[in-house]
């Protein structure tokens, strides 16, 4: 009998991890990039008999898959794409080709800001109250390469429940999966020019998270985000049951959280738990969101309220979200590099309470920086932009802050800060902007500014 043939476009984490759930499987797989292949990746399918290819231009025709599956990263309209989608070629993500090989529950996190954070909260809620989960997804391990692994384990150490970070582009490549437990963090102007510059186009492929959902399933929302509210109201059925998380309790509240006199209100089936605001780990109103995410997630998965409680107040701080790098010379410095957009950046500058030296700029992504000119002009007194192209910044807040300096790196934007600053400022990276005009990745910019602050 013929093997199925798997095709996988892109040799990073996902497609790494795709690759290796095929070769479980017993699928002939092989691995091409448009680009270089890192050394670490090469090593790794080498040890599993995988051919790939860097700096590919094969045409997908001519190899004739019986499957594609494409990194988020590759966008829909490039050639590879469109040839195979010609063919009639199934184009998927490879969380779609993890799901349809575990029994393990899915919850699925997505939103513009604090999915990160949302997702890792609900896995530390969930395993402290004593289910057996895993956490993979969009920041960090693989699903498909987590599905791979739990294939050659131990049945009785397999999670029962998959929490899985999912990204924009990642929804885009999901037709059939269903999940259990869906969480949308919210829906702010993002990755813009991947959808046209048009808005709406984004929120249709945040609502892709529904796409499947049934009677079985719940939806967690934020009801104070405007964009969740008209993606929801646009949706033709919503056989799924829907819980809300939101400042404060609506008159339509059917269920979920909100905060009341400084406390979180969990309230689910007239059973109602409170937890003061100031004793959770993560201090901050949106943190306050993605708390009450996951204490509603915890609590669908019947964990004791006890335990939710105790877990979030013992949560530890995500490393480039808002991160206390050190304080110099009375000044901090605070590692926000996971900002890659407006919105986040606008969280963090709200939760300044000293003058601050705001680092910003990389990669634009079609910014409007008009929310943030109140904030910007109240509490930022220098701007360093560190971008290959700082226009828009300029453009932007010039005659807004009293200082606007470029840097070209970041070592001397570190340096140029540590002159600029004085005591009880602090100095913030939240660079509103992707990062791969000079970095791998925002954890690499995270990790350089952390490093030569502690060169200082």
């Amino acid at each position: 009998m013929k093997r199925e043939r798997l095709l996988v476009l892109g040799a990073g984490e996902s497609g790494c991890g795709a690759a290796r759930l095929g070769k479980v499987l017993g699928m002939e797989v092989e691995v091409w990039d448009q680009g270089t292949i890192r050394e670490e990746r090469i090593r790794q399918l080498e040890a599993l008999d995988i051919p790939y290819t860097p700096s590919c231009s094969k045409d997908i025709p001519s190899w004739n898959p019986d499957l594609v599956i494409k990194s988020p990263g590759i966008a829909p309209e490039l050639p590879w794409i469109q040839a195979a989608l010609k063919k009639g070629l199934p184009v998927v993500d490879e969380i779609e080709f993890a799901a349809a090989h575990t029994q393990a529950k899915l919850v699925g996190i997505t939103g513009t800001n604090g999915k990160t954070t949302t997702t890792h909260l609900t896995h530390h809620v969930l395993k402290s109250g004593g289910v057996r989960a895993a956490m993979a997804g969009n920041m960090g391990r693989s699903f498909a390469g987590a599905v791979a692994d739990d294939l050659l384990a131990d049945p009785n150490t397999v999670p029962d429940v998959y929490v899985l970070e999912v990204s924009s582009f990642q929804l885009d490549g999901l037709f059939k999966t269903r999940f259990d437990v869906g969480v949308l963090t919210n829906i702010t102007p993002d990755h813009l020019d991947r959808y046209g510059y048009r808005m709406e186009n984004y929120v249709a492929s945040k609502m892709r998270l529904v796409r499947n959902m049934d009677q079985r399933s719940a939806l967690v929302w934020c009801s104070d985000d405007a964009y969740s509210r008209q993606g929801l109201d646009q949706l033709q059925q919503r056989p799924f049951q829907t819980y809300t998380v939101s400042w404060n309790r609506s008159s339509s509240f059917g269920g979920g959280a909100y905060t009341l006199d400084s406390q979180l209100q969990l309230e689910i089936n007239d059973e109602l738990m409170s937890i003061p605001l100031n004793e959770l780990a993560l201090v901050g109103r949106h943190n306050a969101y993605n708390s009450m995410a996951a204490a509603v997630v915890a609590q669908l998965m019947e964990v004791r309220k006890e335990s939710i409680r105790e877990s979030l107040t013992n949560f530890d701080q995500l490393e480039h979200r808002l991160e206390k790098v050190g304080r110099i010379r009375g000044v901090d410095y605070i590692n926000d590099s996971k900002a890659t957009n407006v919105n986040s950046t606008w969280y963090a500058l709200e939760s300044m309470d000293k003058p601050v030296l705001w680092i910003a700029g990389g990669v634009d992504k079609g910014n409007d920086y008009t929310a943030l000119y109140d904030l910007v002009a109240s509490k930022v007194k220098v701007l360093i932009c560190m971008g290959k192209d700082n226009r828009a910044l300029h453009e932007a807040f010039a005659g807004k802050v009293p200082v606007i300096v470029n840097v070209s790196g970041m070592q001397e934007c570190v340096q140029r800060a540590y002159q600029l600053a004085q005591k009880g400022d602090a100095v913030l990276l939240s660079p509103a902007c992707a990062s791969f005009d000079f970095f791998e990745n925002y954890e690499d910019r995270g990790r350089q500014f952390k490093y030569y602050v502690n060169q200082l």
